[in-house]
C-alpha cells in the first residue's frame, strides 16, 4: 500500500481508510494540502464517507500516488510550496494513465481569475476555505457519482463495442467504416478477408491507399472518381450492384457495393461478394445458349418435317409452271422454224415463259428460305410483309384442301423485332393447322352450301402486333386445352405433338405470346403477339 510522506504532522495518515466490507467497492480518494490541519479536517470529513482515503503533502507526493493507486477524485490545494497545484493538475491531465481523474481545487483565494485558472488546467471543482464539512460531503459525493455513472458508461460502451465487433465479424458483408477524410476506423473480418488485407494494416489509411478501386496494379485512380467519395464527402446514399474491386494480391473481385453516410461525419461501405453469383450467371448464360440452340434445332428439324409434308403439294406447285414453260418452249420453237415467223406472237411467248420461270423460281426459294437455319438473327420486319409470303408458301395447302385464306391486314407503321424465319414458321403452322380443321369440318358437314374458309388477320394493340389465325372447324374440346401446348401431345392421330409447342417457345423467345380461344360460332382462333420494335 503506498504511504504518503507526513513528516512534517505529528499525524500520519498513511493509507488510512475504513477496513470495513465498504473498502474493496468504494472508490480511493487522495488529499493533497500543506497544511497538516487541513488534512486532519479533510480526513475526518470524508472516513465516514467509507472511501480509502490517501494524503499527500506536496505535490511530487500526489504525483506518485495518483500514478499507483489512480484515485477516483483529488481534492488538491492550489498554493503550496515547490509544485502548485495548477502545475500538478497540468501533469496529470496530460499522462494517459491518471488524465480521466476528477480534481476539485481547494483554496482560499476568491477571484474569479483564480477559478477560471483552474478550470483551464483540467480541474472540475472548486471549494473555498475555510471548509464547509457539509459542501465538501456533497461535492465529493456529486462527483464520485459522475465518476461512477462515467465509469460504467465507459464500461457499457466498452461492452457495446465488443458486441458490436462480434456481431459485425460474424456477418457475411464485409463493413468498413471511414471518418469524413476517407480513413478506415473500422473494419469486421469479412471485409478483411474479402479485400485481402489485414484489419490492423486497414486502419488509418486512406480507402484509396488501399488500392481497392485501382483499374490496375500500375496506376491509381483519383478520391472523387471512387464510390465512397460520395458518401463520406458529400452525405450522400451511393451503390452500385456490380464494382469489381482489386484485392491486395492484384486479382479483381466482383462485389456489390452500398455506401451511406453517417449523421457524425464519414461513411459505412457494406461489400457483398457477388463471384458466386456472376459465375452462375455466367453457367446460366451457356445454358441459355445451349437450350437456345437446340430450341433452334427442333424449329429446324420442324420446318424439314413440315416440308416433307407438303413435299407433294410443292412438286405440284412447281410442275404448273415447268410444264406450261416446256409447251411455251415448242411452240416458239415452231415459231421459229417458220419461214416468216410473227416477232411479235415469240415476244408475247418469251414473255410467258419469263413469267412462268419467276413463278417456279418464287416457289422454291420460298421453299429455300422456310427450310434453312436462321443466320442473321432478329431484324426489323414489317409484320404484314411477313404474313403474306407464309400466306404465298400456304397457298399449296389451301388449293389442294380447296379452302381459301383472306388475309386482313391491319394498318401497322411500326415495326417488329423477329427472326423472319422463325415467325413465318409459327405463322404457317397455325394456318395450315386451321386450313385442316376448317377442310375435314366442311367434309363432316351434312350441308352442301357450307364453303369454309381461313382468315387471318394482324392488327396493333399498344405497343404489341397481334396476329390472329381464324379457322371454320370444330374448335377445341375442352379435354385438350390445358394440354394443347405441351411437348409430344397432339390430337391428331399421325401427330409428334411437336409443333405448338415448338412455336410457343418461339413466341416465348421473342417476348410475346401465343394462345388460342373457340369463337362463338364454330371453330377456333389461335393467335399470337409480338412487341413493337
Amino acid at each position: 500500500m503506498v504511504t504518503a510522506d507526513t513528516s512534517k504532522s505529528e499525524l500520519n495518515f498513511s493509507a488510512h481508510g475504513h477496513k470495513n466490507e465498504l473498502e474493496n467497492r468504494l472508490e480511493p480518494l487522495l488529499l493533497v494540502d500543506d497544511n497538516p490541519i487541513n488534512l486532519q479536517i479533510l480526513h475526518k470529513t470524508l472516513e465516514r464517507t467509507g472511501h480509502r482515503l490517501y494524503v499527500a503533502e506536496d505535490g511530487e507526493s500526489a504525483l506518485a500516488i495518483a500514478r499507483e493507486v489512480k484515485p477516483a477524485l483529488i481534492l488538491l490545494d492550489i498554493i503550496m510550496p515547490g509544485m502548485d497545484g495548477y502545475e500538478v493538475c497540468e501533469i496529470l491531465k496530460s499522462d494517459p494513465i491518471t488524465s480521466n481523474i476528477a480534481i476539485i481545487f481547494l483554496s482560499a483565494l476568491e477571484d474569479s481569475a483564480a477559478k477560471v485558472k483552474g478550470f483551464s488546467v483540467g480541474g472540475t471543482d472548486y471549494i473555498s476555505k475555510p471548509f464547509q464539512v457539509d459542501e465538501v460531503v456533497a461535492r465529493v459525493r456529486n462527483h464520485i457519482k459522475l465518476h461512477r455513472l462515467e465509469r460504467e458508461l465507459e464500461r457499457r460502451n466498452h461492452e457495446l463495442e465488443s458486441e458490436n465487433q462480434q456481431i459485425l465479424n460474424v456477418v457475411s458483408e464485409g463493413i468498413i467504416s471511414l471518418d469524413k477524410n476517407g480513413r478506415v476506423t473500422s473494419i469486421n473480418s469479412a471485409a478483411a478477408s474479402l479485400i485481402g488485407w489485414p484489419a490492423a494494416d486497414c486502419l488509418g489509411e486512406h480507402i484509396v491507399k488501399l488500392g481497392l478501386f485501382s483499374l490496375d496494379s500500375e496506376s491509381e485512380i483519383m478520391e472523387y472518381q471512387t464510390l465512397p467519395y460520395c458518401s463520406y464527402h458529400k452525405g450522400l446514399v451511393s451503390r452500385s450492384d456490380m464494382e469489381f474491386i482489386r484485392r491486395r494480391d492484384g486479382v479483381e473481385c466482383p462485389v456489390a457495393i452500398s455506401c451511406t453516410p453517417r449523421d457524425e461525419g464519414g461513411a459505412v461501405m457494406v461489400l457483398r461478394d457477388i463471384s458466386e453469383w456472376v459465375a452462375s450467371e455466367e453457367s446460366l448464360r451457356l445454358v441459355r445458349e445451349e437450350v437456345e440452340l437446340e430450341r433452334q434445332n427442333m424449329a429446324h428439324m420442324e420446318r424439314l418435317s413440315t416440308t416433307g409434308e407438303m413435299a407433294a403439294g410443292i412438286a405440284h406447285e412447281v410442275n404448273q409452271p415447268l410444264t406450261a414453260i416446256a409447251n411455251y418452249s415448242r411452240v416458239a420453237l415452231r415459231l421459229i422454224d417458220m419461214t416468216s415467223p410473227n416477232a411479235e406472237t415469240l415476244v408475247d411467248i418469251l414473255g410467258k415463259l419469263e413469267v412462268q420461270s419467276v413463278r417456279a423460281s418464287d416457289v422454291i426459294q420460298r421453299v429455300r428460305s422456310f427450310v434453312k437455319k436462321p443466320g442473321q438473327g432478329r431484324q426489323s420486319c414489317d409484320p404484314n410483309h411477313l404474313i403474306r409470303d407464309v400466306i404465298a408458301l400456304a397457298e399449296v395447302d389451301s388449293r389442294i384442301n380447296d379452302i381459301p385464306i383472306h388475309f386482313e391486314p391491319g394498318d401497322i407503321v411500326d415495326n417488329v423485332k423477329a427472326d423472319a424465319v422463325q415467325i413465318q414458321q409459327v405463322a404457317l403452322n397455325l394456318i395450315r393447322n386451321a386450313i385442316e380443321a376448317s377442310a375435314q369440318q366442311r367434309d363432316e358437314s351434312s350441308a352442301e352450301s357450307v364453303h369454309p374458309s381461313v382468315i387471318v388477320t394482324t392488327l396493333l394493340m399498344g405497343d404489341e402486333v397481334k396476329i390472329e389465325v381464324i379457322d371454320a372447324g370444330i374448335g377445341i374440346a375442352e379435354e385438350h386445352a390445358d394440354k394443347l401446348f405441351d411437348p409430344f401431345y397432339s390430337t391428331k392421330p399421325d401427330g409428334m405433338g411437336m409443333g405448338l409447342s415448338i412455336c410457343q417457345s418461339i413466341v416465348h423467345a421473342h417476348g410475346g405470346n401465343l394462345t388460342f380461344t373457340n369463337n362463338a360460332g364454330i371453330g377456333a382462333c389461335f393467335y399470337f403477339t409480338l412487341p413493337i420494335y
